[in-house]
């Protein structure tokens, strides 16, 4: 195998490729990123065993072949090289020598056959979706992520489903840590294909790896085969293994939405009001008070190991007086994806959920538990 190929080709998707391969794993070949060069081309990939990448590049192309090589020193080198076109060129054993006129490394590669093969998959009904709203769906719910030992199924995974029922067709991203959960929609037009309403759970890990994929100036393509998720993007294609198990009834939880009371805030003044009751909260005193009464949100926040803090805001409430605890990491988190500059707060009671989500896109929904006081 020889080639050249140009440096920014080669380090950006070495670069987005780090977080698969950088993963611990028993298989040493999944350290590495398998480099095929065919005709005009190299076709590279890389897989955790969770998520797989193959896509495909230009390149001037000498000698086909195929190298397995150590991803990360990979890129360091690309990363670091002093030309703009790099030359690939594998020796012997295994060896492949990276160089041009005046620097040259040479690196101990593996047996490429030994790499896990990567899925073949026939008759998948795909459907588009703009990847940048498929971004933001993701940036919008991945925050809830998972525990490092949290092994139950909706806390490691994200709820992907297809709806296409009743004229309306959507696809919806769903997350949850038990405490909170947030869903993120795209709607679709009614003539637009979309397959039968189904659910699947993604590994939010795999989610975040697909993120590195987006670009805001195409469409993708997604299916879903075998109990993998497909996504293909250009000349590129990202398989992810879904999980088996089952999600909470998160419909149960929404359908309270609208109950209660609304009520508006600025939601710049709110989340700096949340930040300045947050800074005395530590891992063992999380909560803090809110008091919804009439005309005023009264927030408190008490420390016995640090001090309290207590402010208060005015905003148009008529009702009962509802006084419940939350953490207000939630709240901030909640904020942060929404993009309207004035926000929507339902609150119920002490015992029900709070629902949060903008003044005028409704697409993003957040819901957060209340702590016991």
């Amino acid at each position: 195998m020889k080639f050249k190929i140009n440096k920014n080709i080669l380090q950006n998707v070495l670069s987005r490729i780090q977080g698969l391969t950088g993963r611990k794993s028993n298989l040493t070949i999944t350290s590495c990123v398998i480099i095929e060069s065919i005709g005009s081309e190299i076709k590279i990939s890389a897989t955790d065993l969770e998520t797989g990448l193959e896509g495909y590049y230009d390149a001037e192309v000498t000698v086909d072949g195929k190298i397995a090589v150590n991803a990360k020193k990979l890129y360091e080198i690309v990363r670091d090289f002093p030309s703009e076109d790099i030359l690939l060129d594998e020796i012997e054993n295994y060896w492949i020598e990276i160089s041009d006129t005046n620097i040259e490394y040479h690196l101990v590669g593996l047996n490429p056959d030994d790499f896990p093969l990567f899925p073949v998959f026939e008759k998948v009904d795909f459907f588009p979706i703009p990847s940048d709203k498929l971004g933001k769906m993701i940036d919008q719910t991945i925050n809830i992520a998972s525990a490092g030992d949290e092994k139950r199924i909706h806390i490691m995974g994200s709820l992907f489903d297809i709806i296409n029922q009743d004229g309306e067709k959507a696809v919806r991203i769903v997350a949850t840590d038990g405490n909170r959960l947030a869903t993120a929609d795209y709607f679709y037009e009614a003539d637009a294909f979309l397959p039968e309403s189904t659910s699947h759970i993604v590994p939010k890990k795999a989610l975040a790896e697909l993120n590195k994929f987006l670009t805001s100036d195409i469409t993708l393509q997604i299916g879903f085969k075998d109990n993998y998720m497909v996504v293909k993007k250009d000349r590129e294609t990202i398989v992810i293994r879904l999980l088996e198990g089952e999600f909470p009834k998160y419909r149960e939880i929404i359908k309270h939405k609208g109950q209660g009371h609304i009520i508006k805030l600025d939601k710049q003044k709110f989340l700096m009001m949340l930040k300045r009751m947050s800074i005395l909260s530590t891992d063992d005193y999380k909560g803090v008070i809110f008091k919804f009464g009439e005309n005023n949100l009264h927030i408190e926040s008490t420390n016995p190991e640090i001090g309290e803090s207590k402010e208060e805001m005015a905003m148009t409430y008529q009702g009962d007086d509802v006084h419940v605890a939350f953490n207000p990491k939630f709240f901030m988190d909640a904020l942060n994806s929404v993009e309207d500059e004035n926000i929507e707060i339902n609150i119920i009671n002490e015992e029900k959920p709070c629902f949060i989500e903008g003044e005028e896109d409704k697409n993003f929904l957040s819901v957060i538990m209340p702590m016991r006081i």
